[in-house]
């Protein structure tokens, strides 16, 4: 068997095994696996994982954490989160060690987040843990971030056994919990468990685009108050104030911090061509529950999240010196509106962006691979958001990229992944695997 005749026989059962594939994804979909922290919900699923890999004749290690020696004392670990019955889980599929014809006799990590943002308060019009299939589109919390990662790996080490494939170099899989809501400890324990190798796959849904960038996000708890209780003031002339009058000012001055941002952050190369390499959003405001049951009365205090996001090579002290230095710019053209700071508070951990360069071998390798199957070479660009990428690069020097299928309303309801696009990433998955660790015999 040649290089030609090894891709067409991956590619014919990638398309073979499409049902199964999908039948992968369902599975994970249909056991909750919910991250509400400090706490989570993965145990299940993590359980259905170890009982897959044992199945394939791995030895899945399955370790909390916690378990993990010195991993509190590790500078990028999150204190704060409860892993009581939350365990990461590993394998290894041991290469032969020898370099081949086709590929080199290079170690790989597929890697995985299983938990999910939770189900949410909104609502959904399909079951969020059904797993409907509804023509391209397969539905549920989790479907597209990132259970179509996670079955899309555990599908391409099932394609090893059943092709009878011998790789010359390790692969690792995992899949960790807690990476939502800025976790990313299980990451970080896979690498102090020592489940490292020459580069990594990170099966975040990319849209079929080689992301070795991510941005880093902060996101900011802001709180404004006035000395008046709550209520409705009832009397001829009678002064009123209000929280409304900050959070309408404060919502301008966010505008205004966002354009700062875009003319002060050097952009990098990766990010260019975006709208908005680093935008600021207000992603939730509260002034008090609502509803017929609820008395009219004008509010004393409010309650902001603000989330922004950062380029690669920006330092969390500049970046935070930056938002304060802001937020005093706001009391000082408040024109007395604010007396003094509102509180601030960072509820979630600092997610510093990363990147590696365009021509580090992983990326352009895979580049090779995903034109193969797609008929033309991929983007090559930063993802929109954080994620656990910088675990890899700024940690421990392993060169990672994210890579996975299309889908939307990820973190919204009726989440969905399309399975065409999965499809094609498996199929660029599994003859990147092929050519990275190199295949016996060929």
């Amino acid at each position: 068997m040649n290089a030609a005749t090894l891709e067409a026989a991956l590619a014919a059962y990638v398309e073979r095994g499409e049902k199964r594939l999908v039948e992968i994804i369902q599975d994970l979909v249909r056991i909750p696996s919910e991250n509400t922290p400090p706490i989570g919900a993965e145990a299940r699923c993590q359980r259905y994982v170890a009982e897959f890999l044992s199945k394939l004749s791995l030895e899945p290690d399955v370790y909390s954490p916690d378990d993990v020696p010195a991993i509190r004392e590790h500078p990028l670990y999150f204190h704060g989160r409860n892993y009581v019955n939350r365990r990461n889980v590993g394998a290894r599929k041991k290469g032969a060690g020898r370099k081949n014809g086709i590929g080199q006799a290079r170690s790989l990590i597929l890697s995985g987040h299983i938990d999910t943002v939770p189900q949410g308060s909104q609502s959904w019009t399909r079951d969020p843990f059904g797993g409907a299939l509804e023509g391209n589109q397969l539905f549920g919390r989790g479907s597209n971030d990132m259970k179509g990662g996670v079955g899309t790996n555990l599908f391409v080490l099932e394609a090893l056994a059943g092709l009878g494939l011998q790789l010359a170099g390790d692969l690792i899989f995992e899949t960790v919990v807690d990476e939502e809501f800025g976790g990313a400890n299980g990451t970080l324990a896979g690498r102090l468990r020592g489940f490292n190798a020459d580069a990594a796959i990170i099966s975040e849904p990319s849209f079929l685009r080689i992301c070795p960038a991510q941005r880093g996000g902060r996101t900011a708890h802001i709180l404004l108050e006035t000395t008046q209780a709550s209520g409705v003031v009832l009397g001829a002339g009678a002064a009123t104030e209000s929280v409304i009058d900050k959070l309408t000012l404060f919502l301008v001055k966010a505008k205004e911090f966002a354009a700062q941002r875009r003319g002060r952050v050097r952009m990098h190369d990766l990010y260019r061509s975006h709208l908005d390499p680093v935008p600021v959003s207000i992603t939730k405001v509260f002034t008090g529950p609502w509803g017929p049951r609820e008395p009219i009365g004008i509010p004393a205090r409010c309650r902001i999240e603000m989330y922004w996001q950062t380029m690669p090579g920006e330092t969390q002290q500049e970046v935070e010196d930056e938002f304060f230095s802001w937020l005093d710019s706001v009391v000082a053209d408040s024109e007395g509106l604010f007396k003094e700071r509102p509180q601030a508070s960072f509820p979630m951990r600092w997610l510093p962006g990363s990147a590696i360069p365009r021509d580090e071998p992983v990326v352009s390798e895979f580049a090779r691979c995903a034109a193969s199957v797609l008929g033309q070479t991929p983007s090559i660009t930063g993802i929109e958001g954080p994620c656990d990428l910088y675990v890899f690069q700024q940690g421990f020097g392993i060169p990672a990229i994210l890579w996975g299928a299309k889908g939307g309303n990820t973190h919204g309801p009726d989440e969905y992944l399309e399975v065409d696009s999965v499809v094609k990433a498996a199929k660029a998955l599994l003859l990147f695997v092929c050519r990275w660790c190199g295949v016996l015999g060929i």
